[in-house]
């Protein structure tokens, strides 16, 4: 494989012509400029007019108490508070949520060798959905006195849960009954979402719909907390475990002759993908694509070395989905479009272009 590969179907195995370690920082580089460009572009959009520069200084002196130009003038007590308590949390929230996602998905395709896995195709996203909906149709009292957040979280467990039961054969979780178990139990749950909505009120069906599809708009720093922690936890792990990772690429029969714990390893990896991707359905909605593209993308450019991969996974992640999110409020003002809108403009066509050249099968098998 070359660096710039034109393959979107994962490898057997890493290549041994790996990009050089300078090259992987520039990109690092790269993509960490750009999401701050994007972050103070971000927190400088909205109906009350403000720059990047002042966007800037109000960060600073939040997070830098005693500058001046806090308390100088310059900056209004309007502009200090668009910036600080409603912009700045929802980019956060966009770029946690898009790094999540991305990562989830990296970790999916190589569990089950499948360049077409995505994290919501274990039917996570439908099972947050269900239980937000049962939330917004029935109330609090319907799903045991939990916030549609706590709920939806709750959901997307309780399904990766049962997807795990029913992919488990003899003590093992085979790559094939996974997928096909998370495509059946999502469609299931998703005609109880759809039931559900047709036969709530209508003043109802715009929450559901507005969470089915994504959005970041109503983003508190409280709710940073639970994917962000999810996300070091996740990432930590994956970079501890990257040579595994890669051995799991040629098969789980070299992987075990390596020295890889194949079954202990699906099963860890498996709940990391579910713990992403809860955490983050459950505070953002229903944002598909987001793990199928990113990764692809940034496979392409360093290849296939998890310890080169995931770094830039996550950080491309986090940039497209905080990109997104400026274009979701930026293109149709005053509206604003969910998120999961403009993820599957990009991420359909791409899908398909990657079932149409790779050649893959359901079963991770070329």
């Amino acid at each position: 494989m070359t660096d710039n590969s034109r393959a979107a179907t994962l490898p057997s195995a890493p290549s041994p012509r790996r990009p050089a370690r300078s090259r992987t920082g520039v990109w690092v580089l790269l993509l960490s400029v750009a999401i701050l460009v994007v972050l103070l572009t971000s927190a400088a959009t909205g109906p009350l007019g403000t720059t990047p520069l002042e966007a800037a200084r109000v960060i600073l002196g939040h997070l830098l108490p005693g500058m001046p130009w806090m308390s100088d003038g310059s900056l209004t007590g309007a502009q200090d508070q668009a910036v600080w308590m409603f912009r700045l949390p929802r980019t956060l929230l966009a770029g946690i949520a898009g790094a999540s996602l991305a990562l989830a998905g990296a970790l999916l395709q190589t569990n089950v060798r499948n360049p077409l896995a995505e994290p919501y195709i274990l039917g996570v996203s439908a099972g947050a959905g269900v239980g937000a909906v049962l939330a917004i149709v029935a109330g609090s009292t319907a799903v045991a006195g939990l916030s549609l957040n706590a709920a939806a979280f709750v959901g997307a467990i309780g399904a990766t849960f049962l997807v795990y039961v029913l992919a488990r054969q003899g003590g093992i979780i085979a790559p094939s009954r996974l997928i096909l178990a998370g495509v059946a139990l999502g469609s299931l749950l998703a005609a109880i979402t759809n039931f559900l909505t047709l036969t709530t009120s209508a003043q109802n069906v715009y929450s559901v719909l507005f969470f089915l599809l994504g959005s970041v708009s109503a983003a508190t720093y409280a709710q940073l907390l639970l994917p962000a922690g999810a996300l070091v936890l996740v990432g930590t792990y994956a970079l501890l475990r990257s040579r595994a990772l890669n051995a799991m690429l040629a098969g789980d029969e070299t992987a075990t002759a390596l020295g890889v714990n194949v079954p202990a390893l699906r099963r860890t990896l498996l709940l990391a993908t579910a713990l992403l991707t809860a955490t983050t359905v459950a505070v953002c909605g229903g944002i598909g694509f987001v793990g199928l593209v990113v990764p692809h993308v940034i496979r392409m450019i360093v290849g296939a070395d998890h310890r080169r991969l995931i770094p830039l996974v996550m950080l491309g992640g986090a940039f497209f989905l905080m990109l997104t999110d400026l274009l979701a409020r930026s293109v149709a003002q005053p509206a604003e479009i969910p998120l999961g809108i403009l993820t599957s403009v990009v991420g359909a066509p791409f899908f398909l272009w990657i079932m149409r050249t790779s050649g893959a099968r359901m079963g991770g098998t070329r």
